[in-house]
């Protein structure tokens, strides 16, 4: 059902909230392969993008969208990603500002125990989800383990018939509150700089502090939620068989994560952007392939790497499952999700980071408007990031830097 604002409600009398996510897929694709020819809803899904066809109306296709250099060397696999998810053409890994993902959750992270999720589905632990220059939020690499650390100890069934507050978690509280004058205190006598640091630190502390408020209140009833079954042990090898099925499994803990409010802001990194993803029995890896493998004359494309980009659209369609496997309200999961998935380049060879694809999946129940496919013709990427925090709540009006600076938004994109 629907409130006064449009947004839903579950049979509980609860409103449902809208979550955040991205998805990130290595090595870019084969562009005759992927972009589709028309433009708006009347289009034609292309060979890669057509096991997506069941998520047509769900789906916002953007391809045209550049990362602007200006100058800035072009670090491979890295500048792109990172340019695209900061607003700002970086020559490394030292990101110089948080991730958009960073900075939604810092608006509708809250009131829930983790402020985000992040996790790695091909045995590397890498994150693109960035606090500051080296800060990333680490991300998990084994279904195992985030299933023990979202459903082992701490959590709480929504629907549990009785709600006991773990005794630790009372005295961690109370430490916490005992500092609180001396934090204070410190606060007023050191210099600018320090009081900086010092207010990054502090702020991690009041976040430690708000999760173990949840922690001591009993979690509202979710309807339609079922606790997962522990999964088993899995490979952490990079075989293209072995990383769909630990992806499969992750896509499904994370699902039930955000349904039961654990968190509302996700990152899932299917492949490294060097993707180290590779077929059974060979050596040679999805990077290597794009810089290594020969044109195949018939095709007009390498014909292995357009392999890889082929199954991670698949993958891709596995994580939309497992958010549309769960009713919610009126709808699903997915429906109240909005998830921007993308690569970090276009064609890994060049290692171009002109025409990026990027799309976005779910209307964060009515917050975008999804259903066509939406040429750029090379604005900047930021752009994007841009609508895509303005929809979610962030007050910014201007977002990026250089000629990633902007301040228009892609009304297209906007519900």
């Amino acid at each position: 059902m629907l409130g006064d604002s449009g947004r839903a409600f579950a049979a509980t009398g609860q409103r449902i909230p809208v979550r955040f996510g991205t998805w990130i897929w290595g090595c870019g694709f084969i562009p005759e392969l992927w972009v589709p020819r028309e433009t708006g809803r009347d289009y034609a899904m292309p060979a890669h993008l057509a096991p997506l066809e069941p998520y047509r109306d769900k789906l916002a296709i953007l391809s045209g969208y550049d990362v602007k250099l200006d100058g800035v060397p072009n670090k491979p696999h890295v500048t792109g990603c990172l340019g695209l998810r900061t607003g700002i053409p970086v020559p490394n890994d030292e990101v110089k500002a948080p991730t958009l993902d960073v900075l939604i959750s810092g608006v509708m992270g809250g009131g829930t125990r983790f402020r985000s999720i992040e996790v790695s589905t091909s045995g590397i632990q890498r994150s693109y989800s960035f606090r500051g220059a080296g800060a990333p939020n680490p991300s998990e690499v084994s279904p195992l383990a985030l299933y023990q650390r979202i459903f082992g100890e701490g959590f709480q069934n929504p629907n549990a018939a009785q709600f006991v507050p773990d005794p630790h978690y009372m005295v961690e509280k109370s430490v916490l509150s005992a500092v609180q004058e001396d934090r204070q205190r410190l606060m007023r006598e050191v210099g600018a700089a320090d009081r900086h640091r010092l207010e990054e630190y502090f702020t991690s502390i009041r976040e430690l502090e708000q999760k173990l408020a949840l922690q001591l209140q009993p979690p509202a009833p979710v309807e339609n939620f079922q606790m997962p079954e522990a999964p088993p042990e899995t490979g952490q090898d990079p075989t293209m068989e072995n990383v769909l099925e630990n992806h499969r499994l992750m896509a499904g803990l994370l699902a039930r994560a955000l349904q039961s409010n654990q968190t509302r802001v996700f990152n899932v990194l299917l492949s490294d952007t060097a993707s180290n993803l590779r077929r059974p029995g060979t050596t040679s890896t999805h990077h290597t392939l794009t810089h290594e493998e020969p044109v195949d004359p018939e095709l007009g494309h390498q014909r292995q790497v357009a392999w890889f980009a082929e199954r991670s659209m698949f993958a891709w369609k596995d994580f939309l499952d497992a958010l549309s496997a769960i009713p919610e309200g009126d709808g699903t999961l997915l429906d109240n999700c909005v998830v921007l998935a993308h690569s970090d380049c276009s064609v890994a060879k060049a290692h171009a980071v002109e025409g990026i694809p990027a799309m976005i999946a779910g209307n964060g129940g009515g917050l975008v408007k999804t259903g066509f496919h939406l040429a750029g013709n090379g604005d900047p990427i930021s752009r994007v990031g841009l609508t895509l925090q303005q929809a979610m709540g962030v007050q910014v009006e201007r977002w990026g830097t250089l000629s990633m600076e902007t301040n228009r938004s892609v009304g297209e994109l906007l519900g």
